[in-house]
């Protein structure tokens, strides 16, 4: 077997366990509250279509690495999954519906999983940055912070409560 082969067959076990984790999010949600977006036939299909999207786009951005276009090449695989998700929720309204049955909630859980485990395996990168990056750090999370719980107050304060 070639290592392209391989490493796509990896990807493709990669992206099954996360459609997994992401079933798995929703079936807790589900016991933790009754009321959420039940688990149906359709959630299966809507998994089904979120893995098919998501292994589109790594072959998409594979292809995309023989095109001479800089810009092309360096395109992020997120961004090559987003356009083929994009492009084929317009094709059909079949997507949408399927992948309204996923639960947003259980989608974002494995997404910020991968992503703090992606931040900790470049930690030593971080270490090697100034300390000054920490300060900058502290005050953009405190601006974040205080911005939002202002937006939400003003929110409030014109809703009437």
């Amino acid at each position: 077997m070639n290592p392209t082969m391989r490493r796509y067959i990896r990807y493709a076990f990669v992206l099954l366990l996360s459609v997994a984790l992401i079933l798995f999010a929703q079936e807790i949600k589900l016991i933790k509250n009754p009321d959420s977006t039940p688990i149906t036939s359709m959630t299966f299909v809507g998994l089904g279509i979120l893995w098919l999207f998501s292994f589109m786009g790594v072959i998409i951005a594979d292809l995309m690495k023989l095109v001479p276009i800089k810009v092309i090449r360096d395109f992020p695989i997120l961004g090559w999954v987003s356009i083929t998700s994009l492009t084929m929720c317009l094709i059909s309204d079949f997507f949408v519906e399927a992948i309204q049955s996923v639960d947003f909630l259980a989608i974002t859980t494995p997404i910020l999983t991968v992503a703090g485990i992606s931040v900790a395996n470049r930690l030593v990168d971080l270490r090697r940055t100034s300390w000054k990056i920490a300060i900058v750090a502290v005050f953009v999370f405190a601006g974040t912070y205080l911005c939002s719980a202002l937006l939400a107050q003003l929110g409030l304060f014109f809703a009437g409560n």
